[in-house]
């Protein structure tokens, strides 16, 4: 019995000159993602050499343990930014928004207008992998009462809602739009997440898809999306993305 291993899709033919990655943590020192600035430099590159020139980056901002401000957020993304042009990279466009975890420290800021924004009225917003905020419906009406509209981050991850799927639809009822993590359609994160990943694009739930790069396994895993089948989930999802440019 012979096995043909899959034709490989090179990632320049996914993303091209217009797609906008929303999600990744490319700031140097501020979260989980790069631990410096050659690190973020590093980080960029590969992103580059993969056809991919348009960024949001979105540092956590969660509590007490990532307690970025939006003044330390904006110089941190400075840094990137004039590093960048110091090493010839001048066709690459970035900005910084943030990845706000959904806790009473948001709600704070949210009431103080304190909020970086992906595009237009467009913020990320997370919620603990644990459980849901007891309050997440007031905070999502919160959101849209002061204009913004709320995209959550990788809501295939939070296993608390995989056994109830109408969750799902309550969220997007509320308002809430969704952002795909690509690699939830690898291995990275488990077969539950894969698979629950696989309905929502099923299930035409998905608005937006991002990279939430954090890390060099990151990168080197994404190349595992470059199959017909994958590129066929996620096309219309890369073409989603332009309208952050």
């Amino acid at each position: 019995m012979f096995f043909f291993k899959e034709k490989k899709i090179p990632l320049t033919e996914i993303f091209d000159e217009n797609y906008v990655d929303i999600h990744s943590h490319l700031l140097p020192g501020i979260d989980d993602g790069a631990k410096n600035l050659d690190d973020s430099i590093s980080l960029i590159e590969k992103m580059y050499s993969y056809g991919i020139r348009n960024f949001v980056t979105t540092p956590h901002v969660l509590g007490d343990v990532y307690p970025n401000s939006t003044a330390t957020i904006k110089l941190k993304l400075e840094e990137v930014k004039s590093e960048l042009i110091k090493r010839g990279f001048n066709d690459i466009t970035i900005r910084a928004a943030a990845e706000y975890m959904m806790d009473e420290q948001f709600v704070q800021r949210l009431n103080n207008d304190d909020i970086l924004n992906l595009k237009d009225n467009f913020i990320l917003v997370e919620m603990s992998y644990f459980n849901a905020p007891y309050n997440l419906y007031d905070i999502l009406f919160e959101i849209q009462l002061k204009g913004y509209k709320p995209v959550l981050a990788h809501p295939e991850r939070y296993n608390f809602y995989h056994n109830d799927f109408q969750n799902y639809y309550k969220l997007k009822k509320a308002g809430c739009l969704f952002q795909l993590n690509f690699l939830s359609l690898t291995e990275q994160y488990g077969g539950n997440v894969k698979k629950t990943a696989e309905k929502l694009i099923k299930e035409n739930l998905y608005d937006f898809v991002g990279t939430d790069a954090h890390h060099h396994n990151h990168l080197n895993l994404l190349n595992k999306i470059g199959t017909k089948k994958t590129v066929k989930l996620i096309e219309n999802l890369v073409n989603n993305n332009t309208k952050f440019l």
